[in-house]
């Protein structure tokens, strides 16, 4: 009688676990400096933008913004700055390629997979630490999502420039005012992590770059006006450690993103002013960066509604949020439930195995020739 309540009792038990997890606040060293330098990353390029009467401008020059996150804080002046310089570049490069490639669907969704591959792998090679390829994803899915327009390509390029370029600035300056506060834990010389010899996992590249290929080519065939919300939630998703992260990250991101969407709505129906948008988008950022590490379900409740806001931030918001709301519902679980795939792949170590496998007698082959 027993053995027969188990399976039981092993459900009710799991099914009380995902509960309590749910609202359980996780505990972190990060201090309160990241959440403020990532909310004047952004908020500085918005507000002049404002100021100077184009807020196009300001909003494409606050994405770039987000590489203040890549800052190795318990680390000397000089990695944390050869860190910021080397993640500015690969951001400058993600839009540039992005944007580029973006004159036909098919081809921006191809090319967009292959820097995806390229992308990711690279960020396993150099083992950066999270967000790891996540925002330079981001920013390439933005760019391949853009209407083309060849003589506008320059100038946004010079906005991301511009960007990053503050991120630089602010990053050293706190350098400067915090550098006998911030212990460096290792001495770890970004040289020796660039030329050390790292076995790269090809096969997590790849499949990363495969699902990003067909969440892009997905939302361009369903012929969304905003196709960059799809690769999003998929690799925010497949990003998650282990196969229960991935699982939690699918529930926490639909449960968050809906509940945020209703935030959202609140939000665009008594807030039209672009002032008002720029200063939520700030408080919004910095509310983020303080629970992303802390409940990831209560930070997707406030990621849901920035990402609407820097959307329609430089647009007259014509259309109704009654109409925007569930659009975006539809176009963030999707994504999920691809990264949901997406994860399983990776994760599943028989396909692991067996690929590594394959790639480990493809290169002894290659040698004996």
């Amino acid at each position: 009688m027993d053995e027969n309540n188990l399976p039981r009792r092993s459900v009710k038990e799991s099914v009380r676990k995902e509960i309590k997890g749910f609202f359980k606040i996780k505990q972190t060293d990060r201090v309160w400096h990241i959440p403020l330098l990532a909310a004047l990353c952004i908020g500085i390029p918005l507000l002049a933008g404002l100021y100077f009467g184009n807020l196009q401008a300001g909003l494409t020059a606050s994405l770039s913004g987000i590489v203040i996150l890549y800052i190795p804080f318990a680390s000397t002046i000089f990695d944390r700055m050869a860190t910021m310089l080397i993640c500015s570049f690969g951001l400058m490069l993600a839009y540039s390629v992005g944007a580029i490639f973006s004159f036909q669907p098919l081809v921006a969704a191809v090319v967009f997979g292959l820097l995806s591959i390229s992308v990711h792998w690279a960020v396993l090679y150099f083992r950066v630490k999270p967000p790891g390829s996540f925002f330079f994803i981001m920013i390439a899915s933005i760019a391949s999502s853009a209407p083309f327009d060849t003589r506008a390509i320059p100038e946004k390029i010079g906005l991301i420039a511009m960007g990053t370029m503050l991120a630089c600035i602010l990053a050293f300056g706190y350098s400067l005012l915090v550098r006998k506060r911030n212990p460096v834990t290792k001495r770890t010389e970004l040289s020796e992590r660039l030329f050390k010899e790292r076995s790269a996992d090809f096969v997590e590249a790849a499949i990363v770059g495969l699902f990003m290929f067909c969440s892009m080519l997905t939302g361009h065939l369903l012929k969304l006006q905003n196709p960059y919300w799809i690769p999003i939630s998929c690799i925010a998703v497949m990003q998650g450690a282990t196969l229960y992260h991935i699982r939690e990250r699918v529930f926490h991101r639909i449960l968050g993103t809906f509940i945020g969407l209703g935030v959202a709505w609140l939000i665009l129906s008594v807030n039209r002013t672009p002032l008002g948008i720029c200063l939520t988008i700030i408080a919004l950022q910095f509310i983020i960066e303080i629970l992303v590490v802390r409940h990831y379900a209560l930070a997707v409740i406030f990621i849901t509604p920035m990402t609407l806001l820097l959307s329609e931030a430089a647009k007259p918001l014509a259309q109704e949020p009654g109409t925007l709301i569930p659009i975006r519902f539809i176009d963030i679980a999707l994504g999920s439930l691809l990264g949901a795939i997406g994860g399983w792949v990776i994760h599943h170590e028989k396909i692991r195995y067996h690929a590594n496998r394959r790639l480990r007698k493809a290169r002894i082959a290659i040698k004996r020739r």
